[in-house]
């Protein structure tokens, strides 16, 4: 049985179907792109998926157990981590702080004023930030890291409560190419050593092709497509509908140079 199974989730604002009835599935393992043109129903899938936005029809199961209707927190504790567009991280408090802050919340432990938070779970938050590549940079305040390592911090906090299922929206916007190599290869090796089903949204199309084992298109708030990078690259309707009739968009020169980056 696939890890995620969604069937037949929609959502609708007034009389438009921002989400349309879609249904799809995610393996353990697995690195899976939702993409689609600017109003596809993207965002509102997702926020549906980390019960931001309660669904008015259809189920999300991670395993056997029910999503839809549970509140963020709720979901968190069940197994699916988040990262944002805009990584959202304690600019005022030290790298490791912002990761054992997680750990708390994890463990549900309170703050008191006989033990400081700064000393739980010191040696699981290094573990952390030596996963990510940010050990080093444990004590430096978040508010001094550049953007593309206040990106591996966040990533380090969506990881903090072991998650079976993260969901990464554009977790390389406003990066560099090489910067979203380093961020797409290092989450790829976390997928694979963890055993972690990772759904993500992207507008980079180089990052899509080069990291994505499996892809799902929206048109609409319709899924339109689904299959590997090779099936959605030659897939006409795709073509069309997503890059628009008549545009020239070199799929696999993109997808060569994320790999050369």
């Amino acid at each position: 049985m696939s890890l995620l199974q969604v069937r037949a989730l929609g959502k609708s604002f007034g009389g438009v179907k921002a989400v349309d009835g879609i249904d799809f599935d995610l393996q353990a393992g697995e690195l899976l792109a939702l993409i689609g043109p600017n109003g596809a129903g993207k965002s509102t899938t997702f926020n549906m998926l980390n019960g931001q936005i309660r669904a008015d029809r259809g189920s999300v199961k991670l395993d056997a157990t029910e999503l839809v209707g549970m509140r963020p927190r709720q979901i968190w504790r069940h197994g699916v981590g988040r990262t944002f567009q805009i990584a959202e991280t304690f600019s005022s408090l030290t790298v490791i702080e912002n990761i054992q802050m997680a750990l708390i919340s994890h463990r549900e432990k309170i703050f008191t004023f006989w033990k400081a938070a700064a000393s739980y779970d010191r040696a699981e938050a290094m573990h952390l930030l030596e996963q990510v590549g940010m050990a080093a940079q444990a004590d430096r305040p978040c508010a001094s890291l550049a953007y593309s390592d206040v990106k591996r911090v966040e990533l380090a906090i969506a990881i903090a409560n072991h998650p079976r299922l993260l969901l990464m929206d554009e977790p390389t916007a406003g990066m560099a190419p090489k910067e979203r190599n380093d961020l797409m290869a290092l989450t790829k090796r976390l997928v694979v050593e963890r055993n972690m089903a990772v759904l993500f949204t992207e507008h980079s199309m180089d990052v899509v092709f080069a990291y994505a084992d499996r892809m799902i298109v929206l048109a609409r708030g319709r899924l339109i497509a689904q299959g590997q990078p090779e099936e959605i690259r030659n897939h006409p309707l795709v073509q069309e509908v997503y890059f628009g009739t008549g545009k020239t968009f070199n799929l696999r020169k993109s997808t060569e140079s994320m790999h050369d980056a």
